[in-house]
């Protein structure tokens, strides 16, 4: 086997990942969904439709000529009855298209599957998908495959950590359809001009592990390599450490270090759009929590309010403190149940106080727990107290901007003290610095 490395810090939350044994399941049409016009890292779209119209599923309904951008289809045929500003998944107000279902889901005629192999119209097609990052912050897909002119890539890494507890989807995606994970993983390699490809997961994931290898038996270039559960070992960061030892600059790329990262879902989708033409109009989300009466993987349509999703699933055994979409260490907490299900969405949670770590703050012990626990090498405590006495420059040069937020210090941290939630607003402040400084 391959050596491994092991990043520095990370803690090891109770995995709870009770839907692992549970095979996929489409839940069914909702009456109507809410669509954002902007369900991924970029610019917002523009409408290619009006209301009244009628609409297949798989339309384009809305796209943008921005560089990073990807368009939005509709995820049930039927017709468009609202184009209005909804709080979104951050409670934001965001354009969004709402579409009444007719229950028919009649697909686009134009839909077909996607015969070139040109790599560069490979590409083009994976934007007209409509495909974006499946396991985090939605960046569009189609951008990461070009990597910045003077980068060059020679390893595509493929995300099968899943370190959050819960979380399923992926690990479903290994075990339900590995052959579609490895024929994305190919097609990849050929848009990309390189011959190797690594999929990593952890260790706890033995199935999946199996299946894969499975899967890639005849494919040398392919190999699958077990990892340390430890979160957040699905950091982009952490893994390519994990598996190359290479170490991405501050403020770099993957691709700085000859690295292309794509998730489990991510690399599957690519495959099932090529081989159906389909667009990116569903995802598998994880549906569980203490509160949550049939925990389950659901094939869900982009768009579907969470209320319909978690009626699926019985509804609530008892009324949740606390609604999240993703992960309980990195996911956003929601505060309607009115809020849609997005691209990107893997998880949605409904848990009971038990489970709310947001507790009274208490004095900064200088123990040094949260350095400890952080797997970028930051000094938490140090960036903690400069932003609250809004030394906001200071605690750039401590490297915030490198911070991943993802809640290692905040969960070690002994005195309770909020410390991601502290540095995005000093992200935001900085980001306001920069743009006074532009102007």
């Amino acid at each position: 086997m391959p050596k491994t490395w092991y990043f520095k810090g990370g803690i090891h939350p109770q995995e709870n990942k009770n839907t692992a044994d549970h095979e996929s399941v489409t839940m069914p049409i909702p009456k109507r969904v809410i669509l954002p016009l902007r369900q991924h890292i970029g610019a917002i779209c523009e409408p290619t439709v009006e209301v009244g119209d009628q609409v297949f599923v798989g339309q384009v309904v809305a796209d943008s000529t921005a560089t990073i951008s990807v368009p939005i289809h509709a995820s049930v045929s039927g017709k468009v009855v609202g184009l209005e500003n909804i709080p979104n998944a951050t409670g934001k107000p965001m354009p969004a298209m709402v579409i009444e279902s007719d229950g028919l889901q009649t697909p686009d005629p134009a839909i077909a599957p996607i015969t070139t192999r040109d790599p560069d119209e490979l590409i083009k097609a994976i934007r007209d998908s409509g495909l974006v990052g499946l396991g985090g912050a939605g960046f569009p897909t189609w951008f990461k495959l070009k990597p910045p002119p003077g980068d060059k890539l020679d390893l595509l890494l493929i995300n099968g950590a899943e370190c959050e507890s819960y979380i399923t989807s992926d690990y479903r995606e290994m075990i339900e359809n590995s052959p579609g994970v490895i024929r994305g993983i190919k097609l990849v390699l050929h848009i990309l001009g390189i011959d190797r490809a690594i999929i990593g997961v952890e260790d706890n994931k033995q199935i999946g592990i199996d299946r894969l290898i499975k899967a890639c038996n005849d494919e040398p270039q392919i190999s699958v390599i077990p990892l340390k559960t430890r979160y957040p070992q699905g950091g982009e960061k952490q893994l390519i450490y994990a598996l190359t030892g290479r170490r991405v600059p501050s403020g770099g790329l993957p691709s700085a270090v000859g690295v292309l990262v794509l998730s489990i879902n991510t690399i599957s989708f690519i495959d099932e759009y090529v081989t159906t033409g389909m667009p990116l109009v569903k995802r598998r989300v994880t549906v569980d929590g203490d509160c949550v009466r049939n925990p389950k993987n659901v094939w869900v349509p982009v768009g579907t309010p969470i209320a319909d999703v978690f009626e699926f699933c019985g509804g609530f055994k008892e009324p949740p403190d606390k609604l999240i979409m993703g992960g309980p260490m990195m996911g956003v907490t929601q505060y309607s149940l009115k809020n849609s299900v997005l691209k990107q969405t893997n998880a949605l949670l409904a848990m009971t106080s038990r489970f709310d770590r947001t507790r009274d703050e208490y004095a900064c012990l200088r123990c040094g727990k949260c350095a400890d626990a952080c797997p970028m090498r930051l000094q938490p405590w140090r960036m903690n107290a400069d932003i609250r006495i809004r030394e906001f420059e200071r605690a750039r040069e401590l490297h915030l901007l490198d911070c991943i937020e993802c809640g290692c210090c905040s969960y070690v941290c002994p005195s309770q003290i909020h410390l991601v939630q502290t540095f995005r607003l000093g992200k935001a402040e900085l980001q306001k610095l920069r743009k006074k400084e532009k102007n």
